[in-house]
């Protein structure tokens, strides 16, 4: 009996430490796999907030990008729109040419254009225009030869402009162009330049 109650013992006893032993295993294995679970689950929010993080600055380029297009887009419209504008506007004064040539406001103007032609050049010249302008050209050349004592030819060969006038040295070497053509050509530019300044800011 007691040789019965040893061996009950016995086996109760080991049977207590293999179940202390896988229990305690078992703890251990839970407490990695909590351990491996956790270390999992940051470096996959880790991953999640690179993913996120990446996905919203393509997402902010993106958006950089079709903004940036926009108003470039936006931009090349509006300089359209101020070439064909400056362009009606020079057409239309163009057109208008003829009907002031008689005036003396254009009488005016082409004396300015001579004196800065003159200026420019001096010595002996030759002045050049169009058919249009021949008669008010040698009546200004013939008051200015009076006043000045610079020799003034007008030339008998027309020039192709909408009006104003050419003034070139005897020998050609200097050119001083105040056709009308090339003053329109000149402030074109700026002209685009001042309203491209005031709707753009």
């Amino acid at each position: 009996m007691d040789a019965h109650s040893a061996l009950e013992r016995t086996i109760t006893k080991v049977l207590s430490q293999a179940e202390n032993e896988m229990i305690s295993q078992i703890d251990s294995a839970y407490e990695q796999a909590v351990t491996n679970l956790q270390s999992s689950r940051n470096a996959v929010e880790a991953d999640y907030n690179r993913i996120i993080d990446g996905a919203k600055k393509q997402a902010e380029n993106l958006k950089r990008q079709i903004v940036g297009s926009s108003r470039l887009s936006a931009r090349n419209k509006q300089l359209v729109l101020i070439e064909n504008a400056v362009n009606n506007a020079f057409e239309k004064a163009i057109g208008k040419i003829d009907s002031v040539r008689n005036s003396e406001k254009y009488a005016s103007m082409m004396k300015k254009l001579l004196e800065d032609g003159l200026n420019a050049v001096g010595g002996e010249v030759v002045v050049e225009c169009n058919d249009k302008d021949k008669a008010i050209v040698k009546k200004l050349v013939s008051e200015m030869g009076r006043r000045i004592d610079v020799k003034i030819k007008v030339s008998e060969e027309a020039i192709v402009c909408l009006g104003g006038l050419r003034v070139k040295s005897k020998d050609g070497s200097m050119v001083y162009d105040n056709t009308l053509d090339s003053r329109i050509e000149r402030l074109k530019p700026l002209i685009k330049k001042d309203i491209a300044n005031i709707f753009m800011k």
